[in-house]
């Protein structure tokens, strides 16, 4: 039975209790990733090294209580004054309290990537994972935005203690949960925090963004859904932050109330958590079907009351019915097995009828699933922050600075001026995908680009193992 306590006073308390704390505790080296590996791990984009710090930070639990809390804080490497913007990463749903990115696990990975583009980059372990205490609150947006920004806080600090320098921008990212929590940080970093910190762009990807909506839709079908531990994760999230219920066999039938407890006892990671309820499931109901785990009662309440304070705390937690500021893309799979790609489609339908000047869904390749999707979607994203980042010096330029590629914006050819000859270019679309390449014969090239689209594009010049790159606007 759930509790008779009317729900939205305790969201009420949480929000009144909930304050910022931001003060960096410690940073501990992690180690580093030189360009040639990263390079060759994850492609011509890479233009850094980059340096891995565990930072440890004050922040606030789902209370109001002051804790530590920890995440990863990765740098570029350079070698002369170089300002760069800040980037908020956020990672996605993980297996246990120890895989974060402050470990080098848990999706540490895409930090660096972007660090190696050129952005000091943040990635919050999130409440209840890493250095913090408690039960992590799965899919939380106030927790999720809280944990990220007091690092973006602490990461400040450290950068002004050790001499790095980071410009005015910020952007923020995050893929599957962390496309939520990245909605959540935008949301909160726009209404609450917009005398500390402006976001120039964000680009959330593979989002649960409509958690009362799709997602639920998802876990209460009768379909088979192979990822069903995001449903028991998500309500102990919730329980655990808006106290809905006493125990966990009231909401879920055995013998899958057993394990879901195992789980919350951390003596099971999701993991196993989720081949044990797929495992189940299909021996009891012949399939998959994530709304046989809850007892019928539940089921019946939750279908049938609005209000009823699971609902509630499902809208409470939904992050799409607002109005971003800042160039936001959406970024999907439609073929998305774990995270409905309508997501999407709604947050950008009710962001855009909001009025948000500029707000795109964005279905970078139509037959990956969840896990394929993250390649196609982080290159998306990159592209996307390229048209706005600023690096006041770059390292990765060539030495002789006597290089000019003209006119830009260009309708028809693009002209470039170098004393590099027989240096290689490359003409790259926002996909990633080369479009023009060829070699620099004489020190004036003319390349012609008629045959091509309007919009954005990246010339890439190198020579001596050093890369140049412009931004060049086709404009017909």
């Amino acid at each position: 039975m759930t509790k008779s306590l009317p729900i939205f006073l305790s969201i009420l308390f949480l929000g009144v209790q909930l304050s910022f704390a931001q003060n960096l505790v410690d940073a501990e080296y992690k180690g580093s990733i030189s360009k040639e590996d990263m390079i060759a791990n994850y492609g011509f984009l890479m233009q850094y090294g980059v340096d891995m710090y565990k930072i440890t930070y004050e922040t606030n639990d789902v209370f109001g209580q002051l804790d530590t809390a920890s995440g990863l804080l990765v740098l570029p490497m350079h070698d002369q004054p170089t300002e760069f913007p800040l980037l908020c990463y956020q990672h996605g749903t993980i297996n246990s309290p120890t895989d974060v990115p402050s470990n080098l696990q848990g999706g540490y990975e895409l930090a660096t990537i972007f660090a190696a583009v050129g952005y000091v980059t943040t990635a919050a372990d999130f409440l209840g994972m890493g250095e913090s205490r408690g039960f992590h609150p799965y899919v939380h947006a106030d927790s999720e935005a809280s944990a990220a920004i007091d690092m973006l806080f602490a990461a400040r600090q450290y950068a002004d203690q050790n001499d790095i320098l980071l410009n005015d921008q910020l952007f923020v990212t995050g893929y599957s949960q962390g496309g939520h929590a990245a909605a959540a940080a935008h949301r909160t970093l726009q209404e609450n925090y917009s005398d500390e910190f402006t976001v120039t762009a964000s680009a959330p990807m593979s989002g649960p963004y409509s958690i009362s909506g799709e997602m639920r839709d998802v876990i209460l079908s009768n379909e088979e859904y192979f990822f069903p531990a995001y449903a028991p994760n998500t309500i102990l999230s919730y329980d655990y932050v808006y106290d809905l219920f006493d125990e966990v066999v009231e909401v879920f039938k055995e013998p899958y109330a057993t394990v879901i407890s195992q789980f919350y006892d951390n003596q099971i990671g999701l993991g196993t958590l989720n081949n044990l309820l797929i495992t189940q499931l299909t021996a009891n109901s012949g399939a998959s079907v994530a709304r046989n785990l809850f007892q019928d009662s539940i089921i019946m309440e939750v279908e049938n009351n609005f209000d009823h304070p699971f609902n509630v705390a499902l809208r409470d937690n939904d992050v799409y019915d607002w109005t971003p500021q800042a160039p936001t893309r959406l970024i999907y799979c439609q073929a998305d097995d774990q995270v409905v790609y309508t997501n999407a489609i709604v947050a950008d339908s009710v962001m855009n009828m909001n009025g948000a000047p500029d707000v795109m869904a964005l279905n970078v390749n139509p037959t990956a699933n969840h896990g394929q999707c993250v390649e196609p979607a982080t290159i998306s994203a990159l592209l996307f922050f390229a048209g706005f980042q600023d690096i006041t010096v770059d390292i990765n330029q060539l030495e002789s600075p006597s290089i000019d590629i003209y006119p830009n914006p260009a309708r028809t050819s693009i002209t470039i001026a170098s004393t590099k000859t027989n240096s290689r270019y490359r003409l790259i679309d926002t996909q990633g995908r080369s479009i023009e390449t060829g070699r620099l014969q004489d020190e004036q090239t003319t390349l012609d680009i008629s045959q091509f689209a309007n919009g954005l594009y990246f010339l890439q010049i190198e020579h001596d193992q050093k890369i140049f790159q412009e931004k060049i606007i086709i404009q017909k």
